[in-house]
């Protein structure tokens, strides 16, 4: 009995050189893209902060910057010899603080509040907020519970 394959049920079979690099690059070119579109998502990482102590910045609101991955509070902030420094105050991602009942007005430019949280371990004017109290002594969480 002799049998013949249809062609498009035959084994794929290899013609050369050329045949083998077009088999071989179509998966090298998907796992590269693959590769580079999870780039960003592994490139978020946890503060870089100092957790042995907490520490206190109290200044004015000189900008809200209401936006992903961090809402960020610049204060102007007066040091212990009389000289004004910008600190860069900052919480989690922006449905984590509408979660704690922020909203993009919380504060404004010319508000006096207090941030309480942890500064940057190499020494950056930012801290990763815990919780901030306003002039009138109300508190709202940042991260914290």
């Amino acid at each position: 009995m002799n049998v013949r394959l249809a062609e498009s049920c035959r084994p794929l079979m290899l013609t050369g050189l050329k045949d083998m690099a077009k088999i071989l690059f179509v998966p090298a070119i998907v796992t590269l893209s693959l590769t580079l579109a999870a780039a960003p998502l592994s490139a978020h990482h946890r503060w870089a902060v100092d957790r042995s102590e907490l520490m206190t910045v109290s200044g004015t609101v000189v900008e809200f910057a209401w936006g992903n991955p961090h809402p960020m509070i610049t204060l102007e902030v007066r040091n212990n010899d009389g000289v004004t420094e910008e600190w860069r105050i900052g919480g989690p991602a922006l449905n984590r603080m509408e979660a704690k009942g922020w909203t993009s007005s919380t504060v404004n430019p010319g508000d006096v509040i207090t941030g309480v949280g942890y500064q940057f371990r190499d020494g950056q004017k930012i801290v990763r907020l815990e919780r901030v109290i306003f002039a009138d002594g109300r508190e709202m969480l940042v991260y914290g519970n």
